[in-house]
């Protein structure tokens, strides 16, 4: 005998309420006080460095699409149309916490203009290296090399590297991309305060961006043998009215051959930019 569509529909609503009603019955029947799996679940503990610290070695990359966007977006067409869906915007649920970046309204006008402007603007069109935090949830790897007194990150894009000072904190010299990284350790998280960064850096390929007022504190914490928990506090008191939070997972590349590849981009940055300096501008060929 064949059901027709709307008898398995009926069907398949009983189950579903079935499971729902299955479900809530155990939860209700739990003794009062008892914690889920997951709660009692005991915190990971990452194997131990040489100097006792946890062992953050490795080649990272995020998995999401923060670069386009820090903040939750739909799909979208891309800023050269005739590339069609090979450079049109993915989707992305976000990974600023509360949701909305809190900007100051005449910084959030200049972010709008920024995304309007972005083929012209965005630092990463013309390789210039990405800045803290963008470096590290571009769509590409980095490598964490741990030592005693100094961390270093090292950045396939556009060569980026720094160096993040492990004993007494000092102070930046001077403004630059990649800042000015001190760091300490708090039980099983790397936290790595980071000043002296200039203002010619962004967030994303969204036009979000700051000022040279920025002050941004990060977090890395490993939660599995193969994934840390990232986490940067943004503060910037002439571009936002408050400080703010992004959060998300780092994976590590646990191919047997995984490193940082060479990834020199200024040669593709050149129309970009000196293209305004020739006599006869060059198009570009979009084939």
């Amino acid at each position: 005998m064949r059901i027709g569509f709307r008898a398995w529909m009926l069907v398949a609503a009983a189950a579903a309420a079935g499971v729902l009603v299955s479900r809530v019955s155990s939860t209700a029947q739990a003794p009062a006080g008892a914690q889920a799996p997951a709660a009692q679940a005991q915190t990971y503990r990452a194997p131990r460095a040489a100097d006792g610290r946890p062992n953050l070695n490795g080649v990272w990359q995020a998995l999401n699409e923060a670069n386009w966007d820090l903040e939750a977006h739909a799909a979208a067409q891309g800023p050269v149309f005739a590339l069609g869906a090979e450079f049109s915007i993915p989707p992305g649920i976000g990974v600023v916490e509360g949701g909305a970046i809190p900007y100051k309204p005449e910084a959030l006008a200049k972010k709008k203009e920024n995304f309007a402007n972005r083929l012209k603007l965005d630092p990463e069109i013309k390789c210039y290296m990405g800045g803290v935090p963008r470096s590290t949830y571009m769509p590409y790897p980095f490598q964490i090399i741990q030592g005693k007194d100094t961390i270093m990150m090292a950045y396939e894009y556009a060569g980026a590297v720094r160096v993040i000072n492990m004993g007494k904190p000092t102070e930046a010299p001077t403004d630059s991309w990649m800042g000015w990284s001190n760091g300490r350790w708090e039980g099983e998280t790397l936290v790595v305060d980071v000043t002296g960064l200039n203002d010619q850096t962004w967030f994303d390929r969204a036009g979000n961006y700051h000022s040279d007022s920025l002050h941004v504190v990060e977090r890395y914490t490993a939660r599995s043998a193969d994934t840390l928990m990232y986490e940067a506090t943004i503060e910037d008191p002439k571009t936002f009215t408050r400080p703010w939070k992004i959060s998300m997972p780092l994976y590590r590349r646990v191919e047997k051959n995984a490193q940082i590849m060479e990834y020199k981009c200024p040669e593709f940055a050149e129309e970009a930019l000196y293209g305004h300096l020739r006599k006869n501008p060059v198009k570009g060929d979009l084939r």
